[in-house]
């Protein structure tokens, strides 16, 4: 036998090195070793119903499902047809219990604010048990050109959907564009509008559940927060928002923020925004998707944040099996589902 063959019998009988979450291939061990540091795999990812594969985002599941099968070498796309929900993205045993679930995961658009549904936007929480809250602000323009955003209506809602705080804001300059395409709001709308340091103190006192000291805060809850955030000149600790633009399983594909009005047609099953936008339409949906995302089952350990395998040295690391690996690592963002079980 030549060298050519025993070289060629080598290359066959080469071990590849799989990995049990993405099914990806590497050559070697090491390269997988890399691979589990960079992608943070754990039970909190999003993953495939039909084969189980991991995905950044539930974007890249979509796409994943959207493969024709004997491009993947599988059948997901098939099975999920039939017996796969669109919004949440699950899979069921039978037509019978799937038909049950879409009756209860796809929701009505709120009522409009101001129907007996809703309770009274001047009753104050101020030490209640309530552990998040959401927040939407709409904003009118200042300045020459109208592009100084100042803030000219504010909406909290609880976890309920029950309005806690809606007042129309009195801007700080002279209002040049009111936008009212987007906002529908007018001049007569803003003239008795609360002034913003009233509105500030207002929606502090509810987050802080009427603690000076800042005890038992509650997490807040919105859709791109730094906006909302930013023209009520107010900041928050990181750890307690939920930010629906931000949250990575919320995330496209290349983890860019999606839309509220995207998120809430996709996971929700209805519309918003089709006109003006409604602040308490953007806050009950924002709390929808938040609770949608908080009360997903993923068998956890209680491990959500960091990633461990950093923990490990990279001798010991090239010495665990693939299964090992995975065990180990932990996500890059901390799962809401944890709000459950834990404070943050």
């Amino acid at each position: 036998m030549d060298s050519r063959s025993i070289s060629f019998k080598k290359r066959k009988i080469r071990v590849r090195h799989r990995c049990v979450a993405c099914y990806k291939m590497f050559n070697r061990r090491e390269h997988l070793v890399e691979h589990m540091k960079i992608a943070y795999h754990s039970l909190h990812q999003p993953r495939c119903g039909v084969c189980l594969k991991h995905c950044k985002s539930f974007e890249s599941v979509r796409e994943h499902l959207n493969v024709p099968d004997h491009l993947f070498k599988g059948n997901c796309k098939a099975i999920f047809s039939k017996r796969g929900c669109t919004l949440c993205l699950q899979v069921f045993e039978e037509a019978i219990a799937l038909a049950d679930h879409k009756n209860k995961c796809q929701l009505s658009p709120p009522r409009p604010l101001g129907t007996s549904t809703q309770r009274n936007p001047s009753r104050s929480h101020t030490g209640s048990r309530l552990k998040a809250v959401a927040l939407d602000c709409e904003m009118v323009g200042g300045g020459d050109d109208g592009t100084i955003d100042q803030c000219a209506s504010v909406c909290l809602v609880d976890e309920d959907e029950n309005v806690i705080l809606s007042t129309h804001v009195r801007p700080l300059l002279p209002v040049t564009d009111y936008r009212h395409e987007v906002t529908g709001l007018s001049e007569e709308d803003l003239k008795d509008g609360m002034p913003l340091e009233d509105v500030r103190a207002r929606v502090v006192s509810i987050l802080c559940g009427g603690h000076n000291d800042g005890a038992g805060r509650l997490l807040l809850v919105g859709h791109d927060l730094r906006h909302d955030m930013s023209c009520l000149n107010l900041e928050y600790p990181s750890n307690l928002l939920r930010d629906t633009a931000k949250y990575v399983p919320l995330m496209k594909t290349n983890l860019v923020s999606q839309s509220l009005r995207y998120l809430t047609k996709s996971y929700l099953g209805y519309k918003i925004q089709s006109g003006k936008h409604e602040p308490y339409e953007d806050c009950v949906s924002a709390m929808r998707l938040y609770k949608r995302m908080r009360d997903q089952e993923h068998g956890c350990s209680g491990k959500g944040e960091g990633n461990g395998l950093n923990s490990w040295k990279q001798s010991d690391l090239e010495k665990m099996k693939a299964e090992e690996l995975y065990q180990n690592s932990t996500s890059e963002y901390r799962c809401w589902c944890l709000d459950r079980l834990s404070n943050p």
